[in-house]
């Protein structure tokens, strides 16, 4: 009985000391997750800051917009801001000028990219690399370089205070999102081109029914930041644009900018976070293009 018991108490002995590496292990780990959730918060915090302080000036009368101490929750709350600040800035139009530009903007720029960039990538032909080069060359010419010999060719051709200039151009393509494609089409297995040759399929049904299909995550990248920077762009319409029917949202938001202090604080932040809302909406509606892998392609290795 001594000898069993003995063992016994070796055996448990035996067991803490195994486990007790993992428990340490384990809470060094926790103590790892708290300490990057914790530096994780503070940095939401920071970047949030903005926001929240928009969304406490937009709430307020205009005397209080420039209270020290800041008061952050307003007294007392004027939702009539909003509706204010919407019709200073004839909200219908412009937010429709911005959407019509963004959406041609984003299938203009996606379908154009994707259809340059797929021979770059599959296809091998004499001085090929050589015109990759050229292409992506123009990426590094900055665009107020451009901007003169541009806005003499639209206004050749009547395009000045339209806002054709503003979307047909990104039909042509993106130097970066061509670049971009190019290097995700080159990770796609090029076994699925040659079974799909065999079985018949021309160069343009690859492109279709494989490239685009497995691209999504690329593709989905391209629309969301085509449709953001779109959204948010102010240099080309303030250049091309000269109708206030033709505003789009950047335009009307410099609307409310007056000199010597003047500009109304509280009606521009107003303005400004609901058109902020719109790209808010479409990375959410979009952000799982970010974080998706390609689809299970059934070639191995």
């Amino acid at each position: 009985m001594g000898t069993g018991s003995g063992s016994q108490v070796w055996h448990r002995v035996l067991r803490r000391e195994e486990t007790a590496p993992l428990l340490g292990k384990r809470a060094t780990e926790r103590i790892g997750r708290m300490i990057a959730t914790l530096l994780v918060a503070i940095g939401a915090l920071g970047v949030l800051f903005p926001i929240v302080w928009m969304l406490s000036t937009s709430l307020k009368p205009s005397g209080d917009v420039f209270l020290m101490p800041p008061r952050w929750i307003p007294q007392p709350i004027m939702w009539s801001n909003y509706p204010e600040a919407l019709d200073f800035m004839k909200a219908n139009r412009v937010f429709a000028n911005s959407t019509i530009v963004a959406v041609l903007s984003v299938i203009g720029v996606t379908l154009s990219s994707a259809v340059t960039a797929y021979p770059f990538a599959r296809l091998r032909a004499r001085g090929s690399n050589l015109l990759f080069f050229l292409v992506i060359s123009v990426m590094m010419l900055p665009a107020q370089v451009t901007l003169i010999p541009q806005f003499l060719l639209f206004r050749s051709i009547g395009w000045i205070d339209t806002l054709r200039p503003l979307f047909v151009p990104r039909f042509f393509g993106a130097p970066y999102f061509i670049f971009l494609l190019r290097q995700f089409f080159r990770t796609i297995h090029k076994d699925l081109d040659d079974a799909a040759i065999i079985d018949g399929c021309s160069h343009f049904g690859i492109f279709w029914r494989i490239i685009l299909p497995l691209s999504k995550p690329a593709l989905g990248v391209v629309a969301i930041q085509e449709f953001i920077w779109r959204w948010n762009e102010f240099l080309h319409p303030l250049i091309y644009l000269n109708s206030t029917e033709k505003f789009t949202v950047a335009l009307a938001l410099r609307n409310f900018q007056v000199a010597y202090g003047g500009t109304p604080w509280h009606l521009l932040m107003a303005a400004s976070l609901v058109a902020l809302l719109p790209t808010i909406l479409v990375f959410f509606i979009g952000q799982r293009f970010f974080i998706q892998g390609v689809v299970i392609t059934g070639v191995k290795g």
